[in-house]
């Protein structure tokens, strides 16, 4: 939709307001998805230390992946 909309010269300042839609909608979805991940997995009593910091260590990286 967006890159149709490029093509065919729309406003810029409506692909914009698309672009910011769609991001805050990605990071609400980021934020949901993590929080649920956090509170199953890390929260979880009967898991290891061990396997605690591995989900540790692989949420820090999809994060680290996020932010970039």
């Amino acid at each position: 939709m967006i890159e149709k909309a490029l093509d065919q010269g729309k406003d810029c300042t409506a692909i914009l307001q698309q672009i910011a839609a769609i991001r805050g909608a990605i990071n609400g979805l980021m934020s949901e998805v993590l929080e649920g991940h956090l509170r199953e997995h890390l929260g979880a009593e009967d898991i290891s230390q061990a396997q605690r910091q591995q989900e540790l260590d692989d949420v820090i990286d999809i994060l680290r992946s996020y932010l970039k």
